[in-house]
C-alpha cells in the first residue's frame, strides 16, 4: 500500500501530514518509527494524521504521533501545519478554521498563505492536568534526578510542560537535564522540558526537549508554556516574541483564565508517497 504524504515544518519542527480514515489504515508504532528515521525513512519530529470530523462544526480531527511512535495530545506547530494543509486542500471555506484533536478543540486563523494563528486554549497550572504528582499548585517546583536538584514551573497546554529559567539558552544543559526531567517518575506521561532565557518582558529565547523526540528546532506548545510560566512569574508582558533555534513565534496571553494565541509560519517542504 502506498501512503501519500506532505512534508511540512513550522520553524524547522518538521512533520509528515497524511490522511487516515480509520485506525485500520494507520501505520503502527514500529512503522512510524521507521518512517521517522532521517537516514532510512522520510524523517520527521511528528506525524500528523488527518481524519474526518468527529464533532459538529469542525473541519477535521487530527492525531499526533511522535518520532518514537507514541501518540501525544497536542502540538502547536503541528496545529498550524494542519490548518495550512487544510487550506491547501481546499477545505478551509473561511479564514476561521475550527479543528478537533485529542487535546480538544483548536481554532486556527489563516492570516495569509503560510502564516497561521492558533488559539491554544487556556493554560492550566493544576498539576493534575499535566499530570504531575505535586501536592499542590505552586509557582515553582523542585525535583531531584540522579543527584541533580531541578527547579521549574509547570503547566499544561493540552500536553505537559516543565519550564526552567536559565541565564543563557546557549549554555543551558538541555542534553543533560532534558532527558532526566522528561522521564522523571513525577510525570506519569512524561513531560516536555523548556529552557527559558528572558531577554526583556517582550522577548525571550527558548530551547525545548520534547518527550519522545529530543531537542527540536521549535515547539509551539513549548513557546506558549514558557510565556505562560514567565508571565505568571511577573517577568513577561502580554505579547512576547519567542526566539527558538528554528525562528520566531509571536505569543499573546492576557493572563490567567485567558486564551493564549500563537502566530507563526506553516510551510510545505515537499509532497511524496511511501510504500508501507
Amino acid at each position: 500500500m502506498r501512503l501519500p504524504f506532505t512534508k511540512m515544518h513550522g520553524l524547522g519542527n518538521d512533520f509528515i501530514v497524511f490522511e487516515a480514515a480509520s485506525a485500520a489504515t494507520l501505520p503502527d508504532a514500529a512503522r512510524l518509527r521507521q518512517l521517522a528515521d532521517r537516514h532510512t525513512g522520510i524523517g520527521f519530529d511528528q506525524a500528523l494524521v488527518i481524519g474526518p470530523p468527529r464533532r459538529e462544526g469542525t473541519v477535521a480531527f487530527y492525531r499526533i504521533f511522535n518520532a518514537d511512535g507514541g501518540e501525544v495530545e497536542q502540538c502547536g506547530n503541528g496545529a498550524r501545519c494542519v490548518a495550512e494543509w487544510l487550506r491547501l486542500e481546499g477545505r478551509a471555506r473561511t479564514p476561521e478554521l475550527p479543528m478537533d484533536s485529542p487535546g480538544g478543540l483548536v481554532h486556527a486563523r489563516l492570516l495569509r498563505p503560510g502564516l497561521v494563528s492558533v488559539d491554544m486554549g487556556v493554560p492550566d497550572f493544576d498539576p493534575s492536568a499535566l499530570p504531575f504528582t505535586a501536592p499542590a499548585e505552586a509557582a515553582r517546583y523542585h525535583l531531584q534526578a540522579e543527584g541533580e536538584a531541578i527547579e521549574f514551573g509547570a503547566v499544561s497546554m493540552g500536553n505537559p510542560h516543565a519550564v526552567l529559567f536559565v541565564a543563557s539558552v546557549a549554555q543551558a544543559p538541555v542534553a543533560r537535564l532534558g532527558p532526566l526531567l522528561e522521564s522523571h517518575p513525577a510525570f506519569p506521561r512524561r513531560v516536555n522540558v523548556g529552557f527559558l532565557e528572558v531577554v526583556d518582558p517582550g522577548h525571550v529565547r527558548l530551547r525545548v526537549f520534547e518527550r519522545g523526540v529530543g531537542e527540536t528546532l521549535a515547539c509551539g506548545t513549548g513557546a506558549c508554556a514558557a510565556v505562560a510560566v514567565g508571565r505568571k512569574a511577573g517577568r513577561l508582558a502580554a505579547n512576547v516574541e519567542v526566539t527558538l533555534p528554528g525562528g520566531v513565534l509571536d505569543i499573546a496571553w492576557g493572563g490567567p483564565g485567558e486564551h493564549i494565541w500563537m502566530t507563526g509560519p506553516a510551510v510545505v517542504a515537499f509532497r511524496g508517497e511511501v510504500e508501507l
